[in-house]
């Protein structure tokens, strides 16, 4: 069988996998989410941290919630990151150290569901840090976003109220009904592909070849936290290089099990939207320009990365060059796009070795705004805020007040979804401009001209969308990178939280205008076409230009 029809099925299996799930898992979190009744433990926890379960939020509540569970838990990781070495378990010489900008850049990066990382994992974390603060973070930052999703679903779906739901049952309900029961069961069939689960910090082992010396090898508990990672589209690796560590991903079916895993539940979630605004139809469509949009990216990026050409590839004379080589340049393509189309940033190859348009799409994917189909809640507020934008322009063509599921897009709402598209770009874009102005900056690049633009542009994409992953060129473990980037991540996170909440209230008080002949129906492949084409259009007008300076020079000279 030749790679290029191996590739194709890798695919083609993974859009049936997702298929079979997407109403059984969507109707499963539309009755996590909307049942009445909380279990024994539920009801515990609550009475623990002083909830009313009963008690619903207005926006503005919901939002100071999602703000006050976060900043706390930034506060808890970055303390715990400092007393490490205080801990059981801990490294007794870790390769990198803990410094307080890095203490601080790693907090806000696992609070934001970013999981971006300036250190080593196995050299860096003790394993009660790795378990109780990174992995910790990996399940309730993911139910974060999550429940900022259900609660503009809501808003959708409610009429003439102020009140949204309550965050504090959403963030549990999402965690211990959703991500937890899941993650256990993938953990365990991970561990039976190979992924190791212990509390080893360091095994002295025999060399293999020779039979003379040993080799040190780490161990953790890295099948538990892979899981999540990827489930709740975190990316933050155990190991430094990530998925493309054999502890963290053996085999070509891991692989595969890892990107479904990273996939299978922002996929789902637009059956849930369409189960609680009462019409599948427009869950259906939301999940189709999701679909449309990421087929399109596997295909681009299997063509790009088949050509084996680029300014790092070329100058090592080495076409596998960055490719995971047990899997192969389509199924470390595929794992490429599927982490940069969420908001997951995990990788098993180097993106830095990409060629020059497969680097480009990386980074487009995450411009996108992360919505085909987008982190674990991120991706649907985002492609319905999509939906929104996409419904003005077309109002504005007809000359009627635009329409979406009954809810009238007046100027507030249009504006406080042009604010919500508009951060992510005012972050990369300044961040890059700033770093590409200072001589000491540019110095962390490992690459000069076009390809080291292209690592500082990588870097504020990743940050801002909170994604995660890198180029792998750039020296970011400094104050200014670790400062800079953990800005990117805080304001990248929660100013759209903020607009989307806004947003969710606003529709929640209006009643529902009824269908009428000029209504633009939003459940049809015409209206699929034009979100998509809405998503590439707003982006590309956005980042040509900085694109065109950074991997499309690369690529021309290539």
């Amino acid at each position: 069988m030749s790679t290029t029809v191996a590739g194709i099925l890798f695919v083609v299996s993974l859009i049936i996998a997702l298929a079979a799930v997407h109403v059984p898992l969507g109707d499963y979190m539309y009755r996590a989410y909307s049942g009445e009744k909380h279990s024994k433990a539920e009801k515990g926890l609550y009475k623990l941290i002083g909830v009313q379960p009963g008690v619903e939020m207005t926006w503005a509540v919901y939002a100071r919630s999602v703000l006050a569970f976060s900043a706390v838990s930034v506060l808890f990781l970055f303390f715990l990151q400092l007393i490490q070495g205080r801990l059981p378990l801990h490294l007794n010489d870790p390769g990198t150290k803990m410094t307080a900008d890095l203490a601080w850049n790693t907090a806000i990066s696992f609070v934001t569901n970013t999981n971006w990382q300036n250190y080593a994992g196995e050299s860096t974390m003790g394993h009660v840090v790795q378990a109780l603060g990174l992995g910790v973070q990996n399940f309730v930052s993911a139910a974060v976003g999550m429940a900022v999703a259900i609660a503009l679903v809501r808003g959708f779906a409610r009429r003439h109220t102020g009140e949204l739901g309550n965050f504090w049952v959403d963030l549990v309900r999402g965690t211990t009904r959703i991500l937890l029961p899941f993650a256990v069961v993938f953990a365990i069939v991970l561990v039976a592909g190979g992924v190791i689960q212990n509390l080893h910090v360091y095994d002295q082992v025999a060399q293999t070849v020779g039979n003379t010396g040993s080799q040190t090898l780490p161990g953790g508990l890295v099948a538990s936290q892979e899981t999540i990672k990827e489930l709740g589209t975190n990316g933050g690796g155990f190991y430094n290089v990530n998925s493309a560590h054999p502890f963290e991903n053996p085999t070509a079916w891991t692989n595969w099990v890892e990107i479904f895993l990273l996939l299978v539940i922002s996929f789902s979630l637009p059956r849930t939207f369409g189960r609680m605004v009462g019409s599948k139809q427009q869950g259906y469509a939301i999940a189709a320009v999701m679909a449309t949009l990421a087929i399109i990216s596997v295909t681009l990026m299997n063509l790009f990365q088949l050509q084996h050409h680029g300014t790092v590839p070329s100058a090592i004379g080495a076409s596998m060059e960055g490719v995971e080589t047990r899997f192969g340049v389509s199924d470390s393509a595929t794992f490429a796009t599927a982490t940069t189309l969420t908001s997951t940033g995990a990788v098993d190859s180097a993106h830095d070795s990409y060629t020059s348009l497969g680097g480009m799409m990386t980074m487009f994917n995450m411009q996108l705004g992360e919505v085909a189909p987008g982190g674990t809640g991120s991706g649907l507020y985002g492609m319905l805020i999509l939906a929104v934008i996409t419904v003005f322009v077309a109002g504005l063509m007809v000359g009627r007040t635009p329409e979406y599921l009954g809810k009238k897009i007046t100027p507030k709402e249009i504006k406080l979804a042009a604010a919500y598209f508009l951060v992510s770009p005012l972050i990369v874009l300044v961040g890059t401009a700033v770093a590409m102005a200072l001589p000491g900056e540019r110095a962390g690049m490992a690459n000069s001209g076009a390809h080291g633009l292209s690592e500082v542009l990588y870097a504020f994409t990743s940050a801002a969308n909170n994604n995660g992953s890198a180029f792998a060129g750039l020296s970011g473990n400094t104050v200014w990178w670790n400062t800079a980037l953990g800005l990117a991540m805080v304001f990248g996170r929660f100013i759209p939280m903020i607009f989307v909440l806004a947003l969710a209230g606003s529709l929640a008080a209006q009643g529902h205008t009824p269908a009428s002949e000029g209504t633009l129906p939003t459940h049809r492949p015409q209206f699929v076409g034009m979100v998509a084409g809405v998503t590439v259009i707003l982006v590309a007008l956005t980042f040509l230009p900085m694109l065109a300076l950074g991997p499309l020079a690369e690529g021309i000279h290539s």
